[in-house]
């Protein structure tokens, strides 16, 4: 068991556990083995990394915010237990299921690893059943901050998540004297099926700050008089749609947490004036994209979704449901910085604070003024200021280096001492450079039918990835976008794809249906690739919200025109209205789940099976 003398810095987290449930730890092996529960506080990360884990998942009745819930759980904590792992080693974690009724499951997020290991029931295995322990065994080719969550009943809802931190297997170049996870999630004692049942009934349950009369005046001063205003709002009703509609769950009924702490709870983190401290900020929530920022303190961004990136120092960041950024702070004076992290909808915040001794706390500065779609979001706006039509993510625009060298190394990976053959017991191996590969294909199924299934088509979609997002432009700070991340070394894979798959994100509010190409996914065959196969996947956005799109078990390289640097990332957000690009080479074969990561959209139709052949 660690002890609090034995952590990275930090204060002990308040808790808010009113009764222990079923998750107990399990007996001793003779091996040392780290068990879920081990009070470790929240946000901080164990001392030395371990190959070896025992986690129990069962419920635990846990209150945050008056609101109480017979929550799942690793080892009776909201979240679960930081698991510290290295680079290079073979990890193995035994899970067992002490909940009375239900299977379970945990999901490594963004790990590559076997597809039997990748836990997700009904695609890579069966799931784990009441009272039976399912051991995870792969290798970490990788390094950087990842999590872990349920894919089975929407238990990672109710609380079934933590972090992970892989350590690299040489030294870190931005190695800091003070390291946190910051893990971003909510908390609200309505079940996800109630949501589901009330967003059916009525598509803006939750969405209580709609337009009125009152805020009709503001409109005709920013739209440049009365009938522009009037106009704009008579084609929303016209598409029988809500500009107003950012997010479909809101602070009505979620409070926002940072490491497992309600805004009024406070969490600390320790740092001496002059030190760097480092903040893996992951984003483990179901429905809510954050906006990040720590007023007094630039922020320099030097990891994306576990891959490290050119450094950008930024002074706000949009992180969207399932990604993970890493940044470096240096607060050089003696005084309480506060970790802000407003929901994109501004109907509430999580809230931290990094202090030189315990117990301070930074101010808490007010919201910023909520976003309204625009014409944009439908796919009929205009590009965004400094983007051009040359901008766009077309085919055959993917920068690809001449040239490329076989020996690159994979983004995380480190590949001294490997030989491509044993990569290749692991379903790891790289295609050969000199493949030369046939015209580029495309599978293009055209713009998707408006109807019960899909209420919306970008007519004109465009390149948004040098924007930062709805309610982040001209706002006076420095936003981080996706066009800013250029990776670190040179891509694995310098090949141009062989094909393009086009696929359309749809969706229908009033009926709360949610798929890919107007279908939901029990009306979708798979997505077959062949092993070795590099493939250029591009999303048109024809929903007015943004979705943050999962591949498991592959990496998605951005086409950010970064060229042979363009980054790697498992979670890439399609903003509304746009056309978005990224590469994939099906290195690992198996079934593999592809979906949006808001859960209540995957949950009702928003997910895909890509099969590596």
């Amino acid at each position: 068991m660690f002890s609090s003398s034995r952590l990275r810095g930090g204060l002990t987290r308040r808790r808010f556990v009113t009764g222990l449930g079923a998750g107990g730890l399990m007996a001793a092996l003779p091996r040392p083995v780290h068990s879920a529960g081990a009070g470790v506080p929240a946000g901080l990360i164990p001392a030395e990394s371990s190959a070896f884990w025992d986690l129990s998942v069962g419920r635990t009745h846990i209150e945050i915010d008056r609101k109480a819930l017979n929550a799942p759980c690793v080892g009776g904590t909201v979240p679960g237990p930081v698991l510290r792992w290295r680079q290079g080693d073979t990890v193995e974690v035994n899970v067992t299921n002490t909940l009375r009724h239900e299977d379970t499951s945990i999901h490594w997020h963004g790990i590559r690893l076997p597809s039997d290991m990748d836990g997700v029931p009904g695609l890579s295995f069966t799931g784990i059943k009441p009272g039976e322990t399912f051991t995870y065994r792969f290798r970490l080719h990788q390094s950087g901050t990842y999590w872990y969550h349920s894919h089975s009943g929407m238990q990672e809802a109710q609380g079934l998540y933590g972090a992970v931190v892989i350590d690299p297997l040489h030294p870190d170049p931005h190695a800091c004297e003070r390291d946190y996870v910051i893990l971003l999630s909510e908390w609200t004692d309505v079940s996800p099926m109630d949501m589901i049942s009330n967003l059916k009934m009525q598509d803006d349950y939750y969405v209580f700050r709609q337009r009125t009369a009152a805020s009709f005046l503001k409109e005709a001063r920013e739209a440049g008089g009365a009938g522009a205003a009037l106009r704009d709002r008579l084609r929303w009703s016209r598409m029988r749609m809500a500009a107003t509609d950012i997010s479909d769950v809101t602070g009505i009924i979620y409070t926002y947490l940072l490491n497992g702490h309600a805004p009024d709870g406070n969490w600390n983190g320790l740092f001496r004036p002059g030190e760097r401290v480092r903040l893996r900020f992951i984003n483990g929530s179901s429905m809510t994209f954050f906006d990040i920022r720590i007023p007094g303190l630039e922020m320099l961004v030097v990891q994306a979704d576990g891959n490290d990136v050119e450094p950008v120092p930024v002074d706000e960041f949009r992180i969207g449901v399932a990604e993970t950024y890493d940044v470096i702070v240096q607060p050089k004076e003696d005084r309480a910085y506060t970790i802000f992290a407003q929901s994109e909808d501004r109907t509430g915040f999580a809230r931290g604070t990094l202090a030189p001794r315990a117990g301070m706390a930074g101010p808490v500065p007010p919201m910023d003024q909520r976003p309204v779609r625009t014409m944009v979001d439908m796919g009929m706006g205009t590009m965004q200021p400094g983007e051009s039509m040359k901008d766009m993510s077309m085919p055959g625009s993917s920068g690809t280096p001449a040239g490329g060298q076989a020996d690159h190394a994979m983004p995380g990976m480190d590949m001294a001492g490997m030989n491509m053959a044993g990569m290749e017991g692991h379903g790891m191996s790289m295609p050969s450079m000199q493949h030369r590969m046939p015209p580029l294909e495309v599978d293009d199924p055209g713009p998707p039918p408006i109807n019960v299934e899909n209420q919306n088509v970008a007519v004109m979609p465009v390149d948004r990835l040098g924007s930062p997002g709805d309610g982040l432009e001209q706002n006076g700070r420095r936003v981080l976008t996706y066009k800013q991340l250029r990776a670190t070394r040179p891509g694995a894979d310098p090949r141009p794809p062989s094909r393009e798959i086009i696929l359309h994100l749809t969706g229908n509010m009033e009926r709360y249906i949610w798929g890919f190409n107007g279908r939901k996914f029990s009306e979708s065959g798979p997505i077959r690739l062949q092993k070795g196969e590099r493939v250029r996947f591009t999303l048109i956005n024809d929903t007015m919200m943004e979705h943050p799109i999962h591949l498991h078990g592959l990496w998605s390289e951005l086409e950010n025109g970064q060229g042979a640097y363009q980054p790697y990332k498992h979670t890439l957000i399609s903003q509304p209205g746009s056309r978005m690009s990224y590469l994939v080479t099906a290195d690992v074969p198996g079934m593999w789940a592809y979906h949006c990561h808001l859960m209540l959209h995957m949950d009702l139709g928003m997910f895909r099976t890509v099969i590596v052949e």
